[in-house]
């Protein structure tokens, strides 16, 4: 019995050393989700982007916007000079939340008389724009509490704060959620599908026939990717239609310019599939690494549950390299904020850029298979 046991066990160590990409997952794979989730999972809000738009510009003013920038919650990134640039910075995302001190600040102040500032702040993420509403809050009522101190206590005087948030007034999470989800779920399935029905003809020997045959690696490649690319388009469409009319989420901009992204998105996630399928040999084997590279990431790095501003610097640089996070970008600006090319270009044209990548990369791939 124990020879047996033991020939299955040098059986299955025979199989698993010729198989180097299958060791190295195997054990690469928990270390590096240990890692991952343990640097990107945090609620913590610290050097949000902050934008002051100081019409006083008196030195109580002045100490009021520094109070924010000594707190460690917040990061001064830009002074607006005129109203017209509230929006742009908010549409943009250049800032989290925008403090607008009137002209009449100190003067009230000098007075004795309740002074108010108005905070502006980018609900698209309900559970961080609360956590940063509470933050400026607290700032503002230390710094009323600090002058009323300096004045001995004598004067009651109060600071009110006239706080508003744009995009997701109500703050519901149902808002966010939904598209991002848009981007999660093509990053799910389509990769998973494409790189396992590649593998499959692998395994059964049937891609040998392809490899002999004179159809060249960027036919068989856009030929596997047409109909995927369809059902996950298809998909979309029902995911949308499920978010507009199940979940009534808000969907303030343009529907064209949002299929127009999900074309380019589809093509994208279909190819990282068969990208993978490429490199691999077995359907566990493509099945890990489509979680690792496209399901994983898409739900740590992507902005859909954790803003990626709150993440360590090199983290914040590692978020680039994955397709969702633009995906995303582009669908919340839409559907939430009514945002066009004018500010979604870059988000577009690295997408584009991508999914040619991937393109190029996975005929390569097929081609050195061919040779």
């Amino acid at each position: 019995m124990s020879n047996l046991i033991w020939t299955i066990v040098w059986k299955e160590v025979r199989e698993i050393r010729r198989d180097p990409v299958t060791l190295a997952v195997a054990i690469l794979l928990p270390l590096l989700m240990l890692y991952l989730f343990g640097s990107a999972l945090s609620l913590d809000v610290k050097d949000a982007p902050l934008a002051v738009y100081d019409l006083d510009q008196s030195p109580a003013s002045r100490e009021l916007s520094e109070a924010f920038s000594r707190s460690g919650y917040f990061k001064r990134v830009h002074d607006i000079r005129s109203e017209h640039e509230i929006a742009a910075v908010l549409d943009g995302g250049q800032a989290r939340l925008i403090l607008v001190i009137p002209a009449d600040f100190s003067r009230k102040l000098a007075r004795g008389e309740s002074a108010s500032v108005q905070t502006l702040t980018d609900g698209a993420f309900s559970a961080t724009a609360m956590v940063v509403v509470g933050y400026a809050e607290v700032i503002i009522q230390n710094y009323a509490l600090q002058q009323l101190a300096a004045r001995g206590g004598a004067t009651p005087m109060l600071i009110r704060v006239e706080g508003r948030v744009w995009y997701n007034a109500a703050l519901e999470s149902v808002n966010y959620i939904v598209p991002g989800l848009f981007g999660v779920i093509l990053m799910a399935f389509p990769p998973l599908l494409t790189a396992l029905a590649v593998v499959r003809e692998k395994e059964s020997g049937s891609v040998q026939q392809i490899f002999v045959s004179p159809i060249r690696p960027y036919q068989f490649i856009a030929g596997k990717m047409i109909p995927y690319a369809v059902i996950a388009f298809l998909e979309m469409l029902m995911i949308l239609a499920a978010g507009v009319g199940w979940f009534a989420i808000p969907f303030r901009g343009s529907l064209a310019l949002f299929l127009a992204a999900t074309v380019i998105y589809v093509f994208c996630t279909v190819g990282l599939g068969l990208l993978i399928s490429s490199v691999t040999r077995s359907q566990l084997v493509a099945m890990l690494l489509a979680l690792l590279v496209t399901l994983m990431p898409s739900f740590l790095f992507s902005g859909f549950l954790f803003p990626t501003f709150t993440m360590p610097p090199m983290l914040q640089m590692y978020t680039y390299l994955f397709p969702a996070r633009y995906f995303i970008e582009i669908a919340r600006g839409i559907a939430m904020k009514d945002v066009g090319l004018a500010l979604l270009w870059p988000q577009f044209l690295a997408l584009l850029f991508y999914t040619m990548l991937v393109f190029v990369l996975t005929a390569r791939l097929f081609r050195k298979k061919v040779a």
